[in-house]
């Protein structure tokens, strides 16, 4: 399941709760639209602001919505045992893969990172995909640590953080040389995926996915056919979006957008975060009224 585009969808929570619906038909728009999988609660589905509970009846809405469409599972959790037991319930519920970051309050060791993966991977009976998210974790990988995890039974791929276009080659063919046969490198950072699929990467993790498939299957289709001036176009008409995302963040941004499209309500993230200001929503209206319109012309 780790190849071409896996889509991130938010998961409109308010303080009430989940809006189920909504989260279920946003998994079903990206299924509808054929991406190649889905991730659900990663960053983008606000996993660490949710219960035990909340993550297990999303991940069995998720797989549902999705279909024949494999679903990876967001797992990450401050302690050991916390993890083991959501990725119990998301491979109850039917989970094709699950998705672990190192979250953390005290600050981790290489040796405390390695022995979280150690122990959660044996525990497995679906693929793990190493979430390397050092904005969000403040973890650095190393690159030695990166090749003892992929070593670890059950390890399918590795999530990597965005890379500029220029140093995309270098950066994917040296880390893909000290994986094991057989695990996946995919790339994040949406401004910087095309740069990423063009250097050889075999799938984009993306947030925007999540609410725009259609342009980010066609960027991601065009890297795999090897047009790659075509994917470096087609990015860069979403540059607008990309440059709202270097101001408020991906998440709030996307979620702006998904009101702006009727797809969820608002409020849509869990307190203490809160959405963009007016002006800024304006924005990113337009910038989505600008993508339409780009699509209409092409």
């Amino acid at each position: 399941m780790f190849t071409g585009l896996s889509a991130f969808p938010l998961t409109p929570t308010d303080e009430k709760g989940v809006d189920e619906r909504s989260f279920a038909d946003l998994v079903t728009r990206l299924a509808t639209a054929g991406v190649d999988s889905i991730g659900a609660l990663g960053s983008t589905g606000g996993y660490a602001y949710l219960t035990r509970d909340q993550r297990a009846r999303a991940a069995r809405l998720a797989v549902e919505a999705a279909g024949d469409v494999p679903v990876m599972v967001g797992i990450g959790a401050l302690r050991t045992s916390e993890v083991l037991a959501v990725a119990e319930d998301a491979q109850n519920a039917g989970a094709s893969a699950v998705l672990l970051a190192p979250v953390s309050y005290q600050p981790l060791t290489d040796e405390e990172v390695f022995g979280l993966y150690e122990d959660v991977t044996g525990e497995l009976s679906v693929p793990l995909c190493v979430y390397d998210n050092p904005g969000t974790t403040h973890f650095t990988f190393s690159d030695e640590l990166h090749e003892r995890i992929a070593a670890l039974p059950n390890v399918g791929a590795v999530k990597i953080p965005g890379i500029p276009a220029d140093q995309a080659p270098d950066r994917i063919t040296a880390l893909r040389g000290r994986l094991a046969e057989g695990v996946a490198l995919g790339v994040s950072g949406d401004q910087f995926a095309a740069g990423g699929l063009n250097a050889g990467a075999d799938l984009w993790f993306s947030v925007i996915g999540g609410l725009l498939p259609e342009e980010c299957l066609a960027i991601t289709r065009a890297a795999a056919a090897g047009d790659t001036a075509r994917a470096e176009a087609l990015s860069a008409r979403m540059e607008p979006l990309w440059e709202l995302f270097r101001r408020y963040g991906s998440l709030r941004v996307t979620s702006a957008a998904a009101e702006h499209l009727g797809l969820v309500g608002s409020p849509n993230l869990p307190r203490p975060l809160r959405g963009i200001p007016a002006a800024a929503k304006e924005e990113v209206a337009a910038a989505l009224d600008s993508l339409t319109s780009s699509r209409r012309r092409s």
